[in-house]
């Protein structure tokens, strides 16, 4: 098939990092348009109106989870036909993942038509109707997140994430533009920022679909893929439950720290705005590497290469290990001044505790590569239930430590609670991952395998390979 690639063969470290590398790259631009938002408001709108645009960031944050976290669990299911070269399951899978994201859509947009305003407030928001401004926008283009996120993960599953990074970059840059104009030349403030996040998703989107249309023509699915087929129904329900609720679990535990944030005055809000905006920036990696593993996990698992999907695992560990090192050296190095610069702040509570943010984070990345990489492979072969636990265990900490900790220790509570997360959740999926370790290379793991994933070639590609 051609704008695809098979993971199931050749070299995982090859394999991880060419599927990888334009993830990150489109990350890195996704962050560097986020950046702009947030230093294009702060330095033409104060520090008033970057505190209202940071002050809905988890918020934002949990609706685009369920999306992507949807849409991956979609990606899981098409990779497995992909790896097991069964192209008429791949097509029906493709087909009733878009039948999914259109109720899905549905959902999310009703859900912030209603619930957006009153969650500002019980947020605590310090300035809610110059928040919702921005958000209501934003969150209106939702179906368009879900559709962008639904088509870019097909790509992904069958090894193609190059054309999202295209399309990505192209939506940075119109995002970036549109910024410069609605809110410098138009005067639009915190809406013209929204708008503008809005219209670039539209062209990611559009692009992407066109793409499709024109150059994976033996992706589409037909008019007969559609026909309901209530088993793939269930497989693709279940792995997009399983992941939005792993990432959606996470976002309620950062909508309580944001809670616990906004709650301690605006320069706070501000400054922790600009710190977890260079921490996403850093952490830029991360995501694509649990992505490249998740994906190659579930392609040599439908091509029955089980004891394949451990060095994966290993090579991903030693990938996100070394981008660590370089990471922390950078931020330590030049934090100071990527707060002040970002910020548009000369106020020293802004640039000293944004700073003191990135100071306590960066040591333990470690821990989050352990976490994001095992999470989402562990739940690529099957195994739905330890990812959850962590992300609940991850939820109620970050609660715990909003109620309990911050009240007492102000803004170190919250710089303090992820590094304490981390460690905890990843040593949780650590133990599962020794655990389906042991048993990867055996006939019998398989058998176990094709009966968790509801794919029967995985067994019978196994004994042919023994």
């Amino acid at each position: 098939m051609k704008h695809t690639k098979d993971m199931s063969t050749g070299s995982p470290l090859a394999a991880l990092i060419l599927f990888s590398l334009p993830i990150i790259l489109g990350n890195l631009f996704q962050q560097f348009y986020n950046l702009m938002d947030i230093a294009i408001v702060g330095n033409k709108l104060g520090d008033d109106a970057l505190a209202a645009v940071g002050a809905t960031a988890a918020l934002y944050g949990l609706f685009l989870s369920l999306a992507f976290g949807a849409a991956n669990g979609f990606s899981l299911v098409i990779a497995r036909y992909f790896g097991s070269k069964d192209i008429k399951g791949l097509h029906k899978a493709f087909a009733h993942a878009l039948k999914l994201a259109v109720l899905i859509a549905v959902i999310l947009t009703l859900v912030a038509l209603f619930f957006t305003k009153p969650l500002l407030q019980l947020l605590h928001t310090p300035d809610v109707e110059l928040s919702y401004r921005y958000i209501s926008v934003v969150l209106l283009g939702i179906t368009v997140t879900v559709f962008y996120n639904t088509l870019s993960s097909v790509l992904r599953a069958v090894g193609n994430s190059v054309a999202p990074l295209i399309f990505l970059i192209i939506g940075a840059f119109v995002n970036v533009g549109l910024d410069f104009a609605f809110i410098v030349l138009f005067d639009m403030g915190v809406f013209g920022a929204g708008l503008a996040t809005v219209i670039s998703q539209v062209v990611s989107c559009t692009l992407t679909a066109v793409y499709m249309l024109f150059f994976c023509k033996d992706l589409l699915p037909s008019k007969e893929d559609f026909v309901h087929d209530s088993a793939l129904t269930k497989d693709l329900l279940v792995n997009a439950a399983s992941m939005a609720c792993m990432f959606s679990i996470v976002s309620i535990g950062s909508i309580t720290l944001q809670f616990a944030v906004n709650n301690l005055g605006p320069l706070t809000v501000a400054a922790h705005t600009t710190a977890r905006k260079i921490d996403e920036t850093m952490m830029v990696v991360f995501a694509p590497l649990s992505m490249a593993s998740a994906t190659f996990a579930s392609q040599n698992l439908g091509a029955g290469k089980t004891e394949r999907i451990k060095r994966g695992i290993f090579t991903a560990f030693a990938l996100g290990f070394a981008i660590s090192l370089i990471t922390i050296f950078i931020t330590f190095t030049f934090g100071e001044f990527l707060v002040k610069r970002i910020s548009g702040s000369s106020n020293h509570e802004v640039i000293s505790q944004g700073f003191r943010y990135l100071k306590w984070n960066l040591p333990f990345y470690f821990f989050l590569v352990a976490l994001v990489i095992l999470r989402s492979t562990l739940q690529s072969i099957g195994v739905k239930v330890t990812p959850l636990i962590a992300s609940f265990v991850e939820m109620i900490g970050k609660v715990s430590i909003a109620f309990f900790l911050v009240p007492k220790t102000g803004y170190f509570g919250i710089i303090i609670s992820e590094p304490i997360i981390w460690f905890v959740c990843s040593s949780i999926v650590g133990v599962s991952f020794v655990i389906e370790i042991l048993k990867i290379n055996k006939t019998a793991y398989a058998k176990h395998l094709w009966k968790r994933t509801n794919q029967k070639p995985i067994l019978q590609k196994v004994k042919q390979r023994a």
